[in-house]
């Protein structure tokens, strides 16, 4: 059995449903939050590397490592603000987290 592109597709929409999902059901915690936009973001890239695949082209793959260098700087950023907010409230549930309100 060959692995064809609708496998990929397939899988990119999985993995992109469960994310959203992920988002919905838990709305109160930002570290879970966070695991979920940034497994959207793999979804994304997997539909991408499939598609370059497919086309021979390598521009898609290209593109992928500048998506994944953004994602690895806001995970690091968001991390950052996390432990502050950790520090500063002791607790990190978005409800209780109203200082970020302008």
């Amino acid at each position: 059995m060959t692995l064809t592109l609708g496998h990929f597709l397939s899988l990119g929409a999985m993995l992109f449903a469960l994310s959203v999902v992920g988002i919905f059901l838990n709305r109160k915690n930002l570290i879970v939050l966070m695991m979920a936009i940034e497994l959207m973001l793999l979804a994304v890239n997997t539909n991408f590397v499939a598609f370059s695949h497919y086309l021979g082209d390598l521009n898609g793959q290209i593109f992928v490592f500048f998506i994944l260098t953004v994602a690895a700087a806001e995970a690091a950023i968001g991390l950052a603000i996390l432990v502050l907010l950790f520090r500063n409230k002791s607790n990190i549930n978005v409800d209780e987290l109203n200082s970020l309100k302008g």
